[in-house]
């Protein structure tokens, strides 16, 4: 039905309006009783075979929402009913912004893509926890970034704003050094800068009582020296893990006439780097840490790939808007007749 019916009107209108339509229409319609239940049992496959132990957090599967769809943790819970086996909210900053100047999202139907240039729209941190302290179970990552209008010299002190307000609401935390859509932010991914982030926000991690996965994410348009640097950085500041990848400035082989605007291109045409990436980091670092793969999953084909190379979770973004939520339950059920 979604991609027969509700994708091709979907289609026909401007993504972010559609997007907004799509968030308030799922708020209203979770609230019908026994909703919510009808799209559990049409959509989750529950099983514990599909449990996932990773950097000691228990996931009920492997598949989850990447960062950047909910950004404002407006629609978790509703989102998790669809099957994801957790969500990741952001990239929230310390203070609100608007974001990029509209039109800043781009879909190319004929790469199975989207540009986006959004500049990390969101209401700040302090609205998006006050919508977590209603989560009753959803295994939460918080995705956290800086203000378009701190320069990097005071980058460090924006994410850990985020990080000590966010800390009592979500599992596990992603730094977002790697979107092209905030001025310099990709500057911060150079060794140094990001060893001394990282490390600052380690040295907060430890002096909590629990502490908490801080994961990064990277670029795809990383070189393999810079790879490898990336390697040395998780093993020198004991991060938990590696999310790979955000989103490409390279417009390699694309048809869409929409390839000219500027952003992040994300979807199938990303799938084979990012794949090549999290193979390089796992066989490089001999599995030293944990990597969630994401990048262009719209087949059940695309899901195991990133898995054999190396994954210990997934996430969807551009798959689950070109494909539906038929893809998640896909994928689990293919992992669990790989599992018999």
């Amino acid at each position: 039905m979604y991609k027969s019916l509700i994708k091709p009107l979907f289609f026909k209108f401007d993504p972010e309006d559609v997007h907004h339509f799509t968030f308030s229409s799922l708020k209203f319609i979770n609230k019908i009783p026994g909703i919510s239940s009808l799209i559990r049992s049409q959509c989750q496959v529950v099983d514990s075979r599909l449990e996932r132990e990773v950097f000691g957090l228990k996931f009920k599967n492997p598949v989850g929402l990447a960062a950047g769809l909910d950004k404002d943790a407006n629609l978790y819970e509703e989102l998790e009913n669809f099957g994801f086996g957790f969500i990741e909210i952001g990239t929230v900053t310390p203070k609100p912004q608007e974001g990029n100047p509209k039109k800043r999202l781009f879909r190319l139907k004929d790469d199975q893509g989207i540009i986006n240039r959004m500049g990390f729209n969101n209401g700040g941190v302090e609205q998006a926890v006050e919508r977590l302290k209603k989560n009753k179970g959803t295994l939460i990552g918080g995705n956290i970034g800086k203000n378009k209008v701190t320069p990097n010299e005071e980058a460090i002190s924006d994410y850990e704003i985020c990080f000590e307000i966010l800390f009592d609401f979500v599992d596990y935390f992603v730094v977002n050094v790697s979107s092209p859509n905030t001025p310099n932010l990709r500057a911060l991914q150079d060794k140094e800068p990001l060893k001394d982030l990282l490390n600052a926000l380690q040295s907060k991690n430890k002096a909590k009582l629990n502490p908490k996965p801080i994961l990064l994410k990277i670029a795809p348009d990383l070189t393999d020296d810079q790879l490898m640097d990336i390697i040395e950085i998780v093993e020198e500041t004991k991060i938990a893990g590696v999310i790979a990848t955000n989103t490409t400035i390279s417009r390699e082989n694309l048809k869409s006439p929409e390839q000219v605007e500027m952003g992040g291109l994300s979807g199938k045409p990303l799938t084979k780097r990012s794949t090549e990436v999290i193979r390089f980091l796992t066989q490089k670092s001999n599995n030293a840490f944990p990597v969630i793969g994401v990048g262009g999953i719209h087949t059940v084909e695309d899901a195991l790939e990133k898995l054999e190379a190396g994954a210990s979770l997934i996430q969807l973004y551009t798959g689950f808007i070109y494909e539906g939520p038929s893809l998640i339950k896909d994928i689990n059920k293919a992992l669990l007749v790989r599992s018999k």
